[in-house]
C-alpha cells in the first residue's frame, strides 16, 4: 500500500529561505518539499481508489467523455482500428434438453483468432425460438484452464457443503453453469477465451512487455479488449440475436473485461461484473493492468462509465468484500443524475471467498431477466444440468484444425504497428482538414499520456515563501506551486528586474531553477531577459533542484503497465509541473502574456507541455537537444512515455503547437517533418523557425523577446 502523507505537512504558512550561499532556494537546506509524490508510488494494491461523484450531470458527463478517452488511449485503442472480416466459423453441435453448445472460431484481426462455445436456446424439436433473442457475452476470467475449468469432486463437494451450491454438477463446472442457464431463460450466449488459455495458444498470456511495445501501447489488456469488441460483433452478427439486449457478465479478470467493454462500447443493454469492482485491489494480472490505465482514476469509476444502464455487483470475502458501502453509494450518486439510482446494484456474502457461485450467479440470472426482459417467472433458481466434458468442448480437432495463419506474438506486433501507422499516416497534418484529424486524434492521447491539462486558476495553488536573501538589481519572490488537493510543492521564483514591461517568461532548465544563477548572481542569458523587461519564473520540476530524486524511479520489472498504469511517467510529471507554472505565471501581478523557454534536455519537456497549454503561451523556444522517443532503451529511462512513438514522436506530438510562434533548435537531425507540415496547413509557416545546431542562448533570447 502507498503511503500517502498527511494534509497538516503540507506547507500552509510561509517556508524560510536558506542562506545566501544559494540564492535559489526555496526550502531550507535541511528540508525537502513535502511533495507527496517524492515519497508515494502507487499500485495496484492500494485501498484508496474512490469514485468522488460530480455534483451535476453535465460535470459528469464531461468527466466520463475523459475516463472513456483514457480507457481507450491505455488500452492502444485510439483511434479504434478498422473492423476486418471475422471469417467466423461455427461447427460440432452438442444437444442438451433445452439448449445446444457449438464450438466457434473466428479472426479478430487477420491472423489472430478468438475462440469458444456458444450456447442457444433450442425448442423440443431442435430449433431456435421464434424471434429475435437476447444475447449475452461470457468473458470468464483467470479460472485454471478458463472456460474449460473442471473444479474437481473434491472441491464441488466442498463448495455444497459451504452452501456456495447446490447440485455437484454446477459446482464443479460453474462457468458452464452460467452459461446452461442463461440458454435455457432464452439467451444466446458466447463465452470466449482469454489470450493463452484453453484454445487460444498463438501467444502466451504475458507478452509484450518491453520498450517498443511501450512506445506503441501494444499490450495483452489491448488485445483482449479488442477480443471482447470483437465477440460483441461476432454475437451481433448471428440473426436471431436482438442487438437492444446484450448483457455481458464475468467474474474476477472476466469481470474487469466486463466494465472495461462496457465502458467503451455503447451495445450492451445489461452488465454484472462479478467479484471485481472495488476501491481496493484492481487486478493484478498483466491483462488487467495497461500504462495509464488508473493514473487518477478506478474500477468503481470505470464501472460508473456505464451509467444510467442498469449494472449490478457482486462481492465476496476479498477485495470486493467493503463494495456496499465503498463503491455503491458513490455509484447510485452518479446514477441519481441520471434519475435511475435503483438500476445499479450490489451485494456481498461475506461467508463466501472469491467467486462466481450459486447465490452470485442467481443474482445475476434476475438481474438479466428484468432489465433484458426475458419474462421468466421469479425468482429464478439455477436448475441442475448435465455438463459436457471439457474436452468435447474444444474448438480445434482433426476437421477444423487451428488456422494455418495464427500469428505469434513478433508477428502480431508487426500487424499492430503496420495498422498504427497507417492510423498515424491518414492523419497527416497536410492540410486543414488533415490537421484537425491529427489534433482530434492527438491531443486526447497526449493529456491521457501527461496524466494531465492546463489548470485553470481555480486549480492552481500559489504560497509565497520568506527570502532571507537579495541579489543585487532585481526583485525575487520565492513561490511554492501545484495542483489543489494533489499533494504538490514545486519549488519557484519570479524574478523581475528594475523595469517590468508585462512579460512574464516561464523558464525550464534540467538543473532547475538555480540554473538562473553563477556565482551567487543572475547569470548573463537571465539577465538579457530581465534587461529587456521581462520577469522570469523558474521552476524545480520533479527531479530537478529542490524537487531532485535521488535516483530514477523504478519500473516493474514484470510489466510496466503496473508501474505507469498508476503513476505518471516522470516525463509527464514534468510536464505536468510545467503547465501549473506557466498558469501561475499567468497570474503574477502585471503580467500580460507569457513565453515558455525550455533549455538543454528540458526542450522536449517543455515540447510535451506546450502542446496542452493552448493560446495561454505566446511564444515557445525550445532546445530539442536531437532527442527521438524511438531511440530510447530502457522503460526506466528518465523521458520514457508510453506510446509516444504510436502518436508519431516529439516532433509529431509538436504539430499541435501549430499556429502558435515556436522556435525550435538543436534538431541534430531529427526530423520536424511533421510540425513543418502543421504549420504550413495552418497557413503559419512564418511563425516556425529550426535549426539543426544548437543556438547561442542570446540569440534564442532575441527571438523570444523581439
Amino acid at each position: 500500500m502507498s503511503r500517502i502523507l498527511p494534509a497538516w505537512l503540507l506547507v500552509g504558512c510561509l517556508a524560510s529561505l536558506a542562506t545566501a550561499d544559494d540564492p535559489s532556494r526555496v526550502f531550507p537546506p535541511d528540508r525537502k518539499p513535502t511533495d507527496r509524490r517524492l515519497t508515494v508510488v502507487r499500485t495496484l494494491n492500494d485501498k484508496d481508489f474512490f469514485l468522488k461523484p460530480p455534483a451535476t450531470l453535465p460535470e459528469w458527463q464531461a468527466r466520463r467523455q475523459a475516463v472513456r478517452e483514457q480507457l481507450l488511449v491505455a488500452n492502444g485503442l485510439w483511434p479504434l482500428p478498422a473492423k476486418t472480416d471475422l471469417k467466423p466459423v461455427i461447427h460440432g453441435r452438442i444437444d442438451r434438453a433445452g439448449y445446444s453448445v457449438e464450438k466457434v472460431y473466428f479472426a479478430s484481426l487477420p491472423g489472430h483468432y478468438v475462440s469458444g462455445n456458444l450456447y442457444r436456446p433450442r425448442t423440443s424439436d431442435g430449433q431456435l425460438p421464434a424471434g429475435k433473442l437476447p444475447g449475452i457475452l461470457c468473458p470468464h476470467g483467470h479460472w485454471r484452464d478458463g472456460r474449460l475449468y473442471d473444479a474437481g469432486e473434491k472441491a464441488a463437494q466442498a463448495q455444497i457443503d459451504k452452501k456456495a451450491e447446490t447440485n455437484l454438477a454446477a459446482a464443479r463446472y460453474p462457468l458452464q453453469a452460467r452459461c446452461v442457464q442463461l440458454a435455457r431463460m432464452g439467451c444466446v450466449v458466447f463465452h470466449y477465451d482469454m489470450v493463452g488459455y484453453a484454445d487460444s495458444q498463438a501467444i502466451a498470456h504475458e507478452a509484450f512487455n518491453d520498450v517498443q511495445a511501450e512506445l506503441r501501447l501494444q499490450n495483452l489488456m489491448s488485445l483482449q479488449t479488442w477480443n471482447s469488441v470483437r465477440s460483441l460483433d461476432f454475437l451481433l452478427s448471428l440473426p436471431e440475436v436482438d442487438d437492444r439486449r446484450i448483457g455481458v457478465t464475468g467474474a474476477s479478470g472476466g469481470g474487469t473485461q466486463t466494465f472495461i467493454l462496457c465502458g467503451i462500447d455503447d451495445r450492451p443493454a445489461a452488465a454484472f461484473p462479478a467479484v471485481m469492482v472495488s476501491t481496493e485491489m484492481q487486478g493484478g494480472c498483466v491483462c488487467e493492468n495497461a500504462s495509464y490505465l488508473r493514473v487518477g482514476t478506478g474500477n468503481v469509476e470505470f464501472a460508473a462509465l456505464f451509467a444510467p444502464k442498469p449494472l449490478a455487483m457482486s462481492g465476496a470475502n476479498d477485495w470486493t468484500l467493503h463494495i456496499e458501502r465503498k463503491g455503491l453509494p458513490e455509484l447510485q450518486a452518479i446514477w441519481k443524475l441520471y434519475g435511475q439510482p435503483d438500476r445499479v446494484q450490489a451485494r456481498c456474502w461475506p461467508e463466501f471467498e472469491h467467486n462466481y457461485n450459486q447465490p452470485a450467479r442467481e443474482m445475476m440470472y434476475n438481474w438479466f431477466n428484468q432489465h433484458l426482459d426475458l419474462k421468466q417467472p421469479t425468482p429464478i433458481r439455477e436448475k441442475p444440468f448435465e455438463p459436457i466434458p471439457p474436452a468435447q468442448l474444444r474448438v480445434y480437432d482433426e476437421k477444423h484444425p487451428r488456422p494455418a495463419d495464427s500469428k505469434n506474438a513478433t508477428a502480431l506486433r508487426a500487424y499492430l504497428t503496420e495498422v498504427a501507422d497507417r492510423q498515424l499516416a491518414a492523419c497527416r497534418p497536410d492540410d486543414a482538414a488533415g490537421l484537425q484529424r491529427y489534433r482530434e486524434m492527438a491531443r486526447p492521447a497526449l493529456r491521457v499520456m501527461l496524466g494531465s491539462t492546463l489548470p485553470t486558476n481555480r486549480e492552481i495553488e500559489i504560497r509565497s515563501a520568506q527570502r532571507k536573501t537579495e541579489v543585487p538589481g532585481v526583485q525575487i519572490r520565492a513561490l511554492i506551486l501545484g495542483r489543489r488537493g494533489q499533494g504538490e510543492q514545486v519549488p519557484a521564483l519570479w524574478v523581475r528586474g528594475k523595469s517590468f514591461n508585462g512579460t512574464a517568461v516561464v523558464w525550464v532548465d534540467p538543473v532547475g531553477k538555480a540554473s538562473l544563477f553563477a556565482d551567487g548572481k543572475i547569470q548573463p542569458t537571465a539577465q538579457q531577459l530581465l534587461d529587456r523587461g521581462c520577469g522570469i519564473l523558474a521552476v524545480d520540476v520533479l527531479g530537478t533542484g529542490e524537487l531532485a530524486l535521488g535516483k530514477l524511479p523504478g519500473v516493474n520489472p514484470r510489466f510496466a503497465g503496473y508501474t505507469y498504469g498508476y503513476n505518471r511517467p516522470l516525463i509527464a510529471q514534468r510536464a505536468h509541473d510545467i503547465l501549473t507554472a506557466i498558469v501561475a505565471a499567468r497570474q503574477q501581478p502585471e503580467v500580460r502574456q507569457v513565453h515558455l523557454l525550455g533549455r538543454g534536455s528540458a526542450g522536449p519537456w517543455a515540447l510535451l507541455a506546450r502542446g496542452l497549454a493552448g493560446s495561454t503561451v505566446a511564444r515557445t523556444a525550445a532546445d530539442v537537444n536531437g532527442f527521438r522517443f524511438e531511440a530510447l532503451q530502457s522503460i526506466a529511462d528518465e523521458n520514457m512515455l508510453p506510446g509516444a512513438v504510436k502518436y508519431g514522436g516529439l516532433l509529431a506530438l509538436t504539430a499541435l503547437i501549430a499556429p502558435d510562434e515556436l522556435l525550435l533548435h538543436h534538431l541534430k537531425g531529427s526530423d520536424a517533418d511533421w510540425t513543418v507540415a502543421a504549420y504550413k496547413a495552418a497557413d503559419a509557416t512564418a511563425k516556425l523557425q529550426r535549426y539543426d545546431d544548437r543556438l547561442d542562448d542570446a540569440k534564442v533570447v532575441e527571438w523570444l523577446v523581439r
